[in-house]
Order: C-alpha cells, then structure tokens, then sequence
C-alpha cells in the first residue's frame, strides 16, 4: 500500500435526492464523510447543466462540511468570488476550460481557497507539469464528465499511479482525487494506486445513503 495522509470521502450530491437534499446531506456526514462534492455544470462544457450558487449557498447553512465545488465550466474565472461568497471551500477548474490555468489557479488561492485541477480522461498528466506546485489537488476523471452513474474507465488507474510518481519525485504533496465509478469494489484499487479523495455518487445516494457512506469509509479504512 502506498502511504497516503488524509483519505476523505466526498459524496456527489449529483446522485442525490434533491426533495431530501438536507436530510441526504446530514446522514453523510453522520456516516463520516467530511468533504461534500458538488458538480456545477454549464451546458456548454458539459452537455447536462446542473445547479449553481443559489443552492450551494443554501446548503451552506445545513452543514460544515468541506464544500468541494467541481465547476465543470467555461471561463470559471468569471465566478470564482461568487462560488467563494456562497461558501466553497475548495475549487476544482478543468485544464481544458481554463485559457491561462496559471492565472486561474493563483486567483483561487488568492480568495484565500484551496485550487483544484480536474483532468478529462484522454487529459495527460503531463499538461500539468508547470503548475503543480499551485495545485492543492488534482482531479482524475475515470469517466467523461457531465453525467452521474458511468462505469470506471481502467486506465484512469494508471494515471493516478503516474500522478503519484510525479508529486513524489517533486516533493510535493497534492492530494489526488478520483470521480468516476468508485464504488466498494475499487476503493483497494483506488488507494493503492495513490488516490486519498474519493467522489462517490450512485455509490452513496442509491439506497440508504448512510449506510452506503458508512460502507465505503469502512472500505477506505481497512486500506490504511
């Protein structure tokens, strides 16, 4: 097993039941779950649009949880103050939205949040290489963003091997994230190969969401 601090459980509200949307988010966080993943599509980055601040700032109120806010859209610049105002903590940026990744990712932390990065399936680690160090996570895409419940794209693993290679070689220590397909059955896979984070929608939401939550975090501890 490759040593990794700080693994946290991220549930997709995506997956969840929004005419249950406080009690689904108080029964993860009573399961342990710490982080809490919030998917903002746009319709032009992705096919699917989603939701936007308005709820994140309403769902702020019922939790304290890590608001871990993907923006799967074009030119994120313009609404980094506002996702920061309606209470992200964390900000994910895809590299293929992002026109000047540099400059997005230093205004993020400039707003006093942690950067993200996310990388499409077919995206190279290697588009990465010069920014890393502004990186507080990146996140790997095991399926192509813009729908929930798609099955795990195998070579997604390697490039969370390949990614760990590359923080450790640097002396750097981002966490790596993972959304796509993570159920039970691949959190030892996951972990093993260097995820620490990892996004959990179908997986958690479908059912007894609690429960669900409670099984993966047991899964992610027995990997430690």
């Amino acid at each position: 097993m490759t040593e990794r601090k700080n693994y946290h459980l991220a549930p997709s509200i995506l997956s969840a039941d929004f005419t249950q949307l406080g009690n689904q988010i108080h029964s993860v966080e009573e399961a342990g779950a710490d982080y809490l993943h919030i998917d903002v599509m746009d319709g032009c980055f992705v096919p699917s649009i989603s939701y936007g601040m308005p709820l994140i700032k309403s769902i702020r109120k019922c939790t304290d949880m890590v608001f871990d806010v993907h923006l799967m859209i074009e030119e994120p610049d313009r609404y980094l103050e506002d996702f920061r105002d309606c209470g992200a903590d964390l900000i994910t940026v895809h590299a293929e939205a992002c026109r000047h990744l540099d400059r997005t990712l230093g205004h993020i932390r400039d707003l006093g949040l942690k950067a993200g990065v996310a990388l499409n399936p077919a995206t190279p680690v290697s588009v990465l290489t010069h920014v890393l160090p502004m990186c507080d996570m990146v996140l790997i895409m095991s399926v192509n963003p813009g729908f929930g419940g798609q099955d795990y794209i195998p070579y997604a693993t390697e490039k969370i091997r390949e990614l760990l290679g590359i923080l450790n070689a640097r002396g750097l220590n981002a966490d790596i994230e993972v959304d796509g397909g993570v159920n039970t059955s691949r959190v030892p896979m996951l972990l093993s190969a260097g995820a620490n984070v990892l996004v959990a929608g179908s997986a958690v939401f479908k059912g007894d969401a609690e429960k669900n939550a409670r099984d993966l975090l047991a899964a992610m501890e027995a990997c430690i």
